[in-house]
């Protein structure tokens, strides 16, 4: 979608053959785009990847921060050191490597757009709490960033979706999948998510005309965060 409204991309990821798979489709449909293959946990990845974007495209203007992941639903005391790492690293720790060296390029350019995805799980859930503790990290990361960056000409906001259909949430195990649906069908608007639907929110924060609007958090999730149940 952002490819579609004239930015340059560039995708990036662990598996080298679904990065060259969304590339291709942004070509096909004629926009820009190149892939790098990176692991946003590791700094040296990072700053390898915003390198390249730089030397590609000579500045970099938007970071969306959309790389996650969700382990098996635990309770605390069941829950492994490094299932908690894990989530932690992919969810949190790579939005503020990402952020760290985009800022770089934004503050030398005086220009820049960060759009950090969270989650309504924030707001906590059973079993989640390494899940949830990521997402809150992500919203109170955006509200920092909101205070330090203003004055560089760089807005930091974030989009929270529910449950979105994408391969990690078919993933699920056929009864938290079943489960989900089930919350769906009392939620306001009663469905999952699309990827689309997060697509608008982040094409939304990243438009020149939204440079009034800074540490802001928007729910993309049909009204779920209206409900009090822990949903994802």
């Amino acid at each position: 979608m952002l490819a579609r409204e004239g930015a340059k991309v560039c995708v990036t990821g662990r598996a080298v053959d679904r990065v060259e798979r969304v590339v291709g489709e942004i070509r096909a449909n004629g926009g820009e785009a190149i892939g790098v293959r990176a692991d946003v946990t590791k700094a040296g990845d990072v700053e390898s990847l915003c390198q390249r974007v730089v030397d590609t495209f000579g500045r970099i203007d938007i970071l969306v921060n959309n790389a996650g992941i969700i382990a098996e639903e635990v309770e605390i005391a069941e829950m492994s050191e490094e299932v908690w790492d894990r989530v932690l690293a992919v969810n949190l720790r790579s939005q503020f490597l990402c952020c760290q060296s985009a800022v770089r390029v934004m503050k030398a350019q005086g220009y820049g757009r960060i759009i950090n995805i969270a989650s309504r799980a924030w707001l906590g859930g059973p079993g989640l709490v390494n899940y949830a503790a990521s997402k809150g990290g992500v919203v109170s990361l955006t509200r920092s960033l909101a205070l330090e960056l203003g004055k560089y000409g760089i807005t930091v906001n974030c989009v929270s979706p529910a449950l979105v259909v994408t391969p990690m949430v078919l993933g699920l195990l056929e009864e938290e999948r079943e489960a989900a649906l089930k919350r769906a069908e009392s939620q306001p608007i009663p469905r999952l998510g699309k990827p689309e639907d997060v697509a608008y929110a982040v094409l939304f924060y990243a438009a020149d005309e939204a440079d009034f609007i800074t540490g802001q958090h928007l729910y993309a999730g049909g009204g779920v965060e209206l409900g009090t149940s822990g949903t994802l």
